[in-house]
């Protein structure tokens, strides 16, 4: 990679949730260690290697520009994010067209147990625009997920509803590799007034 050359594997942190299940709280903007839940995780893809990191914003996107510093981050507005992460990867996706990235880390903010070793492990097994590599916990397939760039428009022409990218890696199983992060990740999400206890 020349000076001059964009990295080849831009971050992508998904973050327009509105967290329904959470009373209407954003997801975006709980509180762990002291800082909004989205500028942890975007530091977590940083920390892992991404020197490009896309935030894609939705519920509450004014409030978490506002308390979220993101200064370093490309901030990605999905108008749509009411309809489900599928919107939002579609949103990112586009966000990484023409920007010379040829792979995508597809990281969730809400999974706040999975730290920079397992995201630095996925970020690792990239190869080249063909890449497509999934964490797994104890041989099950979670996040984060690497796309390569040739898998894109599949990509975003299946990602409907709350499904994301589900329905196009169910059709190219065979083509995933699988990074075992179970010994240094816990694949837990913050769906749930329950769920809240993970947070620090």
């Amino acid at each position: 990679m020349t000076e001059n050359e964009p990295p080849p594997v831009a971050g992508l942190l998904l973050a327009a949730g509105g967290g329904r299940r959470l009373g209407g709280r954003p997801k975006a903007l709980l509180p762990h260690r002291g800082r909004p839940l989205v500028e942890y995780a975007a530091g977590v893809l940083r920390a892992a290697g991404c020197a490009r990191v896309h935030v894609v914003l939705g519920a509450g996107a004014e409030a978490v520009r506002a308390r979220a510093e993101l200064g370093d981050c490309v901030l990605v507005e999905n108008p749509d994010w009411a309809d489900g992460m599928g919107s939002s990867l579609r949103a990112g996706l586009d966000s990484l067209a023409g920007t010379g990235a040829r792979a995508a880390l597809v990281f969730l903010v809400d999974q706040p147990g999975i730290g920079a070793e397992a995201v630095a492990r996925v970020l690792a097994a990239y190869e080249d625009e063909s890449s497509l590599v999934s964490a797994a916990y104890d041989g099950v397939r979670g996040h984060p997920v690497l796309f390569g760039a040739a898998h894109w428009a599949g990509i975003a022409a299946t990602a409907t509803g709350d499904r994301g990218a589900r329905a196009y890696l169910r059709e190219h199983q065979e083509a995933i590799g699988l990074v075992e992060c179970g010994d240094v990740a816990q694949p837990y999400d913050i769906d749930t007034e329950a769920d809240l206890a993970h947070l620090e």
